[in-house]
């Protein structure tokens, strides 16, 4: 029997620009932060940079709390419209040591890269690239793997994620080390979604679970990225082996390459 093949849904596609976008914004970032260097230029945040960073994603961010058809349910579930009743009344109860341990592992990350600048190891130009670097990671995650999904929240998919909204909050905790009207400014919305989803879980933990939810379930389920994502690990599996020696020749290319140029 022929399998089909599911068409992109609409918001799997906005995932996908997002994605190519941020990594096009964090590439000229990068670029723009080396080139400096090699020219012997000051190598701060570009106040630019920042504004441009800020109107984008406080714009995504501002959206959030509304309901909208083109966000994923993973952070639409916590309005009333998205409520569907189960059979199961009665919402989990007790403290979720895996959102637990996701905040002291992020806080704890981020405490090291704190460190770092701090002891002039990196400079602010360069927390304006590891946020946008997570910005990337972000929509990574979405699309292909998240760590926290599969080595903590062991949740089945983005829509039953605990933590979905914490991803602005988590992408710009860099620029907290960073005094500036701009980087509290974007961080500041950041925290205010993420305090509102907490809020939201708080006052209404039947939204957020599976179990008590039906919207949910995989039958109501609009984006279908589990799909794409176990079509794009069959692929892996079926091409191992010619990608790895691809990767070999690519890597023995170099090799050449180096030791060309060292002789």
């Amino acid at each position: 029997m022929k399998k089909t093949r599911l068409r992109l849904s609409k918001i799997s596609a906005l995932h996908y620009y997002k994605l190519f976008f941020r990594s096009a914004l964090f590439l000229y970032t990068l670029i723009s932060y080396i080139v400096r260097k090699l020219a012997a230029k000051p190598t701060e945040y570009r106040p630019v940079t920042l504004i441009v960073v800020g109107v984008i994603f406080i714009a995504e961010m501002i959206l959030r709390f509304f309901p909208s058809s083109l966000e994923s349910m993973g952070c639409q579930k916590q309005f009333k419209r998205n409520f569907i009743p189960t059979e199961v009344s009665t919402p989990r109860k007790g403290i979720d040591w895996s959102v637990v341990a996701v905040a002291a592992a992020w806080l704890g990350l981020n405490a090291v890269i704190g460190l770092l600048y701090f002891t002039h190891v990196i400079d602010a130009g360069i927390l304006v690239v590891i946020s946008l670097a997570f910005s990337v990671c972000d929509m990574i995650c979405i699309l292909f793997f998240c760590p926290f999904q599969t080595w903590f929240m062991k949740n089945k998919c983005c829509g039953s994620c605990r933590i979905y909204n914490w991803d602005y909050a988590m992408m710009f905790t860099p620029l907290a080390f960073i005094p500036n009207v701009y980087t509290y400014t974007i961080l500041g919305v950041a925290l205010l979604l993420l305090l509102y989803w907490e809020i939201a879980a708080l006052c209404h933990p039947e939204r957020f679970y599976e179990e008590t939810n039906g919207c949910l379930s995989c039958q109501c389920c609009q984006e279908k990225l589990c799909h794409h994502k176990k079509q794009l690990r069959s692929f892996l599996k079926k091409n191992k082996d010619v990608l790895r020696l691809k990767g070999n020749r690519v890597i023995e290319k170099a090799k050449s390459t180096l030791k060309r140029t060292k002789e």
